[in-house]
């Protein structure tokens, strides 16, 4: 029996995997060590103790970027499965598996945060540091409520704009500015705004908003790689999902061209994982 997990920011995917290709799904909170410890992490998932006993891990976070950040996630899934052998990869490893599974291919995520690389069909060639939604993410959810909430504060949205987001979230200037400097996952508390901003992408300004963010991400991230305009550019996660059309329009603005586009690398992971078992 493997175990495969998919984190993001938001939430952890489980996926039990027995050698006949049956699973076994469930999910948690998200799990990222740069802003988690070992003890906190353990608290989301001691419950996968009591459904099935492991003897591999594969777990894919938001994070796990380094060996310091890997071994806080390794140090509490050992906790829950002291026998299994644990690899801990980056989600961005998560993406390219799934989407390319053994071919080359641009590989990138657009979520909470942002990022990609290109992978020659084992592992990771280059990669553009995405820097985090502060410093970079272009493209994220984290990224676009960043926007939205930048433009709205200073009046810089269009006035019918600020009356639908105001009239829906019943926020002030205060709590937004003390979610995101004061407490924790301010990126979490951007990103939820993506739904408002699907709910109204037919709006010019917000259809805008979106559509430059992602040509930002090519621009930015893209671009930096060899051979991108002849090489497939593939996507997974939400924002990559629900905002395909505009996605697809910053492709064009750019000269490039899209591969795949999914919501999850779930599916793609265990079909990659159940080849490997065979």
């Amino acid at each position: 029996m493997i175990l495969i997990a998919e984190s993001g920011s938001t939430k952890t995917d489980w996926v039990f995997l027995d050698e006949t290709g049956k699973t076994d799904k469930h999910q948690s909170p998200g799990i990222n060590p740069f802003y988690q410890d070992c003890d906190s992490i353990y608290q989301n998932i001691h419950f996968l103790k009591d459904i099935h006993s492991v003897d591999e891990i594969y777990f894919y976070g938001a994070g796990c970027a380094n060996e310091e950040k890997n071994r806080v996630v390794e140090q509490a899934l050992l906790k829950v499965f002291p026998h299994a052998k644990c690899e801990i990869n980056s989600d961005l490893l998560a993406a390219a598996r799934s989407l390319c599974k053994k071919e080359k291919g641009i590989a990138c995520i657009l979520g909470t945060g942002s990022n990609s690389c290109l992978y020659n069909g084992e592992s990771i060639e280059h990669n553009v540091s995405p820097l985090g939604f502060i410093l970079g993410d272009e493209g994220s959810g984290a990224v676009l409520g960043k926007k939205l909430m930048a433009d709205l504060l200073k009046k810089q949205a269009p006035e019918e704009i600020c009356k639908l987001f105001f009239d829906e979230y019943q926020l002030e200037a205060a709590d937004i500015i003390h979610r995101v400097y004061r407490e924790e996952f301010p990126n979490r508390f951007l990103a939820q705004f993506t739904k408002f901003l699907s709910k109204h992408i037919d709006q010019k300004y917000i259809y805008q908003l979106v559509t430059d963010s992602f040509i930002e991400f090519f621009q930015r991230n893209i671009k930096q790689y060899s051979n991108c305009k002849e090489t497939p550019i593939h996507f997974t996660g939400s924002i990559a999902f629900y905002f395909q059309k505009q996605l697809e329009e910053a492709a064009i603005k750019t000269n490039l061209q899209l591969g795949k586009i999914l919501q999850s690398p779930l599916e793609g992971l265990i079909q990659f994982h159940s080849q490997n078992q065979k």
